[in-house]
């Protein structure tokens, strides 16, 4: 069996070690040649636990190759960014044109497999795509979807025990796509067709963005009532059927703060809830925004003179390095675009090295020369600081839970 990623990102290259690592000859395809060039010397390009040990492995034994142009294999996947347009509505240009760039190599009894996540009825375009182009290919070849469903951090844990949700666009394809994942996936495989498992990506995204709003609407109301939302959580879970998330500074990632448009710019009329979740979620950073340059503001009246800002994390969620769609990096530079004196907003980001826009500062420094502290991402280390009074702290994303 030999398969071919198209895409090696946040998903798609740690599918395909795990895949090589449970006798799957991979090549993995990008169009970013400095990807695959540290791909193919065993170096891991994203931030995720343990994967690097597994590539130097898979490489080394010769079970992983990356390219920037797909090979003949029996099987393709496609793992490529799907962002939405100006206007909130998905695009699926990269999709498109991964499927476009493997069309030559499809034969007969191949299997072809969409991952990024999709609108509904993405699949099924993407089959006609093919027939239209390849017409003795029709009914010929296995065609499926099957979304991921992981955690950034413990990918090789959920990768091969999570449930997996595959459609296919008949049952042979559905059956096909689960002999493949079997190879290596521990959990579930549930069969279903192919635009209820596209649905079934969206609903679990669209789900968690709802209960995020609740709780991010919670932590507005609270801060207005003078009431420790940190503590209200924790009490009202207490009750046996209820379970608050935590509330942050927004949402981000490529999931979560993307997903919900796909149902919602579909179905404008119906998708109300799921609408006005992503307008809370929204909101929720631009109300961080101005509580930061309002206590900028109350500090140079008090104090006479511009205060040291510190902006604790620009990743979207704790302890990774994926700034994607990350409500602290759009938090980070609406507060430095109203800044007078840049210099004053120490930006900080232990999970990456540098960044082309931002220069950063040490955790520990910024947090020691900063009058006002914002955390807007909790990573692990920011919780090794000690509380000071001395300081204005916003805590976002509880930090300290004052």
């Amino acid at each position: 069996m030999k398969a071919c990623f198209m895409g090696l990102g946040y998903i798609g290259l740690p599918t395909a070690i795990i895949a090589a690592k449970h006798g799957v000859e991979i090549v993995g395809v990008d169009i970013n040649p400095q990807v695959v060039e540290m791909t193919n010397a065993g170096k891991l390009h994203i931030i995720e636990p343990g994967m690097e040990d597994m590539l130097q492995e898979v490489v080394k034994a010769g079970t992983l190759h990356a390219s920037t142009s797909p090979e003949t294999s029996d099987a393709y996947f496609i793992v490529v960014p799907t962002p939405f347009k100006g206007n909130h509505e998905p695009d699926i240009s990269y999709v498109e044109s991964a499927t476009l760039m493997v069309l030559p190599f499809l034969k007969e009894r191949d299997l072809y497999v969409i991952e990024s996540t999709s609108p509904v009825g993405t699949t099924n375009k993407m089959a006609e795509l093919i027939f239209s182009k390849r017409p003795e290919l029709k009914g010929n070849i296995h065609i499926a979807y099957c979304p991921e469903r992981v955690l950034p951090g413990n990918v090789i844990y959920e990768l091969i025990h999570n449930d997996r949700v595959i459609g296919g666009i008949d049952e042979a394809s559905t059956r096909k796509a689960k002999e493949f994942y079997a190879r290596f996936v521990q959990g579930t495989l549930h069969s279903t067709n192919s635009k209820t498992a596209e649905m079934c990506k969206l609903t679990e995204n669209s789900c968690r963005d709802s209960q995020i709003a609740f709780a991010n609407e919670l932590s507005i109301i609270c801060d207005k009532a003078g009431i420790n939302v940190w503590e209200l959580i924790k009490l009202a879970n207490k009750h046996p059927r209820v379970n608050i998330l935590q509330p942050g500074c927004g949402v981000g990632g490529h999931c979560i703060a993307v997903d919900p448009y796909f149902i919602s710019s579909t179905f404008p009329k119906e998708a109300r809830m799921i609408a006005l979740a992503r307008e809370v979620n929204n909101y929720k950073a631009d109300w961080c925004v101005e509580k930061i340059k309002n206590s900028m503001l109350h500090f140079e009246l008090e104090k006479k003179r511009k205060p040291v800002v510190a902006l604790m994390g620009l990743a979207f969620k704790p302890n990774i390095d994926d700034l994607r769609e990350s409500p602290a990096k759009y938090i980070t530079s609406m507060v430095i675009q109203n800044c007078t004196i840049p210099d004053n907003i120490l930006v900080v980001e232990p999970y990456i090295k540098k960044h082309n826009e931002y220069k950063l500062t040490d955790y520990k420094e910024a947090y020691q020369k900063a009058d006002i502290v914002a955390f807007l991402t909790a990573h692990e280390p920011f919780k090794s600081l000690d509380w000071s009074d001395e300081k204005m702290i916003l805590d976002f994303c509880g930090v300290f839970k004052h």
